[in-house]
């Protein structure tokens, strides 16, 4: 009941809060003036179900709930933008129960202010957050054993700041930032804060180091955009093979003005957290509403 709870509320949270191309740097248009605004929401979900059947299957229902809200501001060589990315969702296979199936909350800031006479050239600034809406385990593959917790809201949540350079070619479709940022690792929860690196007794780790980004986003096809996005973050007191690293894909394509596909592919190296490289792939289709 509690989880069926916390479920309906982010459901709920995501739709009046919406999914798009989910680069890892806010991109604004060179041809923006003042402020703009997009809001889309998108629901996928599908269902299968077998009695008898003679190839075998097994039953299961998934949904997905997603939101994005954009705001950019430019005005001269100074520009703003705003993300809210939310998603959550869930599958119930027979036999299996309900899992988890994806859980973002993130929301980034980015400030940018152009060289005067380079316009290629900029300095920025950002302010991000990150965590999930609920529990995260890791399922046990052998009956009789329990599943393992290894997440949850605010354990882990990151927050993370950076100042910097930023190069974007003119009509270019990617942009590469390097600079020096801040790091917050904040757990919530003591039983897990070994799992991200910090003491029992540990709320918070804070780490100063290196940033570097670059983000490439272009329509490939008619109304199929591609978007990739690689964030790195040294910590200065760690060796260099310890680098976290972040490299997000996403191909989304408009089937017409409400159903749309997408292709997720995310791979991340936190050592904190694991020495193995971290692996997301997600192949969804359903509605998307553009509110603004």
């Amino acid at each position: 009941m509690k989880l069926m709870i916390k479920s309906i509320l982010a459901f709920a949270v995501l739709l009046s809060v919406a999914d798009s191309v989910q680069s890892q740097t806010i991109t604004i248009p060179d041809t923006l003036k003042g402020w703009e605004q997009s809001w889309v929401a998108n629901l996928n979900g599908s269902q299968a179900s077998y009695n008898n059947w003679s190839q075998g299957g097994v039953s299961s229902i998934s949904g997905t709930a997603s939101s994005v809200y954009m705001l950019l501001y430019q005005e001269d060589l100074f520009s703003y933008g705003f993300r809210t990315n939310l998603k959550y969702g869930q599958s119930n296979v027979k036999g299996e129960g309900v899992r988890k199936t994806n859980d973002v909350i993130s929301i980034t800031n980015r400030f940018n202010y152009a060289f005067a006479n380079h316009e290629s050239w900029s300095g920025y600034a950002n302010i991000n957050f990150r965590t999930q809406f609920d529990k995260g385990y890791k399922y046990a593959t052998e009956d009789g054993q329990p599943d393992v917790l290894i997440s949850d809201f605010m354990a882990p949540g990151y927050l993370t700041e950076g100042a910097g350079i930023a190069y974007k070619p003119e009509g270019g479709s990617f942009v590469f930032e390097a600079g020096l940022g801040l790091k917050q690792t904040i757990v919530t929860d003591d039983s897990l804060a070994q799992n991200y690196g910090l003491e029992p007794d540990e709320t918070i780790r804070s780490e100063g180091g290196l940033t570097t980004g670059i983000t490439f986003e272009k329509e490939i096809f008619e109304n199929i955009v591609y978007t990739s996005g690689v964030e790195t973050f040294t910590n200065f007191l760690i060796p260099v093979d310890e680098t976290d690293v972040i490299w997000s894909n996403e191909l989304i394509g408009k089937i017409n003005s409400i159903v749309s596909a997408s292709f997720q592919f995310e791979m991340r190296y936190d050592n904190d957290f694991s020495s193995e490289l971290q692996v997301k792939q997600v192949l969804s289709a359903g509605v998307s509403v553009n509110l603004y």
